[in-house]
């Protein structure tokens, strides 16, 4: 059974850090393409940061670009997003993805990040 389980979330203020974490199960972890997305208010899901299966890749969308970083720990099953200098439109719910083109999609539930002053 593949569990795909984010962490990390929470409440900062502009110019604050979080770091969020996806502990993925259930599959080869190293072999997957592992991505962040995000829901805020008013918007559709949007592609945060993406991760290739080699660790090695990676593509931002154009808001974070320079202020996100997204990483993997084979060892750990894990990957993460550090997410610095947020903004209040970095707002919302963010899930991690695990993907193969062979061997299909799984998300998780999703961590809440609120950014205000």
């Amino acid at each position: 059974q593949v569990q795909v389980v984010e962490f990390g979330g929470g409440s900062v203020q502009p110019g604050g850090a979080l770091r969020l974490s996806c502990v993925v199960s259930g599959l080869p972890f190293s072999r997957y393409v592992m991505g962040w997305y995000r829901t805020g208010p008013g918007k559709e899901r949007e592609q945060v940061a993406v991760l290739g299966s080699r660790g090695v890749n990676t593509d931002y969308h154009p808001a974070v670009k320079g202020r996100f970083t997204i990483s993997r720990d084979v060892s750990k099953n894990t990957a993460y997003l550090q997410m610095n200098n947020l903004q209040l439109e970095d707002t919302g719910v963010y899930y991690c993805n695990a993907a193969r083109n062979d061997a299909g999609s799984y998300w998780g539930n999703g961590t809440r990040v609120t950014v205000s002053s």
